[in-house]
């Protein structure tokens, strides 16, 4: 246990003590009962020009050493996500350069025969995200030549994707949002690409909490139209479906998508807020994951899928309930910021050399946020060595004007 002083509400400090670090194993054995993948965020170099506007400049070592420490607790990789700060800083040179990289050291663990990824492929260890980030959507012509511009940015990221050996996520597309004049639009994009990818692929239904540039997606008025969209582009294509990410923090809806869905397409839980609820499921349904949080709880998330494997869901849902304070905080308002408090917990974590994030990103949240993300993160038992992320707390106060 290690005490430091943290900022008080009275303009003060107080004194706080560390829990004792949590004990978290590694699975013996690949995880069975969920299918998950953690959505992983980028580290930049540390001396880098990562300031807003500049391309990312990425530290490889760490950040390909963040998805082997996922890929160690069992746990699959969604890459070039949201998470890893597409469309914040991200651009699409230093994303397909991640995308190859971290799909051939996928390719190393599945010939490794580690004890955790066991007779998995390439596919079940990283997912990656195709979308459509390259153009400019203020530069789109309008009507149909708009949408064909889309569809043909689709296909060089799927092209990139596929060449990899990754599994393609679909992304959504502030492009497309930006173009379609109608559910027409979207049916067609999407429809076409998936009649030509060559492995099943993953749709992600983003909320406009996430990205407001993507509010009205699927060409909905709400969400109920976005809704019959979604579901009459999956009855055209299941067999190239392998499941839907759906992120609209609304467990309500994602049960009732997740009971309506063709037998063999999965629900991948993207809701960062409900999502021990939705792993755990109803009895008749559960959601499989592909979450930002699990960057952050990863060794919990892992335990509990290894409680799930072992016929103890009550101790799963226990453990996943026991992080879910911390999930909440990290999404709060305005959500898009969420990346910073999973970088945080990776510096205060020894992941990475500092707190730092491509287009400067660290500055997404103040001192207050960062502080109770500390706190949660300790009562969780996330932070790993609590007296190293505790001398790293207080020198990050010190330079914020919190004397120690």
């Amino acid at each position: 246990m290690a005490e430091l002083m943290l900022p008080a509400g009275d303009g003060g400090t107080r004194t706080y003590t560390t829990a004792p670090a949590a004990v978290w194993h590694r699975p013996a054995a690949p995880l069975r009962a969920r299918r998950a993948y953690a959505a992983a965020h980028v580290i930049p170099r540390s001396a880098g020009n990562n300031v807003p506007g500049a391309p990312a400049d990425l530290d490889w070592d760490s950040t390909l050493g963040y998805r082997h420490e996922l890929w160690s607790y069992g746990l699959g990789v969604a890459d070039a996500m949201d998470t890893a700060q597409r469309g914040m800083g991200l651009d699409w040179a230093a994303t397909q350069e991640l995308i190859k990289r971290s799909a051939a050291e996928a390719a190393a663990v599945a010939a490794s025969g580690a004890p955790a990824a066991a007779g998995k492929t390439v596919r079940d260890l990283i997912a990656a995200g195709a979308g459509t980030d390259h153009l400019d959507p203020a530069a789109l012509p309008s009507g149909r030549a708009g949408v064909d511009a889309v569809l043909d940015a689709y296909r060089e990221q799927i092209s990139v994707v596929e060449g990899s050996g990754a599994k393609v996520i679909l992304m959504a597309s502030r492009a497309l949002a930006r173009a379609a004049s109608g559910p027409e639009d979207y049916l067609r994009v999407y429809s076409t690409l998936l009649a030509e990818v060559s492995e099943p692929v993953i749709l992600h239904w983003l909320g406009d909490m996430f990205d407001p540039a993507l509010t009205g997606y699927w060409g909905g008025a709400d969400v109920e139209a976005a809704t019959a969209t979604f579901r009459e582009l999956i009855g055209g294509a299941a067999a190239k479906v392998d499941g839907v990410k759906v992120s609209l923090l609304d467990a309500d809806h994602e049960k009732a998508l997740r009971a309506a869905l063709l037998e063999g397409v999965r629900l991948y839980t993207g809701d960062d807020f409900n999502y021990p609820e939705l792993i755990d499921g109803d009895g008749a349904h559960h959601s499989d994951a592909l979450l930002g949080i699990f960057a952050a709880i990863y060794p919990a998330a892992s335990a509990a899928l290894q409680n799930y494997d072992a016929g103890e869901p009550d101790k799963a849902r226990a453990i996943l309930d026991s992080t879910r304070d911390l999930g909440l905080h990290i999404f709060s308002a305005p959500t898009f910021y969420y990346k910073t408090g999973i970088a945080f917990l990776s510096w205060l974590n020894g992941r990475q050399p500092a707190f730092s994030m491509v287009g400067g990103l660290q500055n997404g949240r103040d001192v207050p946020h960062l502080v109770r993300t500390f706190e949660l993160a300790d009562r969780a038992g996330l932070l790993a060595d609590p007296d190293f992320s505790a001398a790293r707390m207080r020198a990050w106060l010190t330079v914020n004007g919190v004397a120690q």
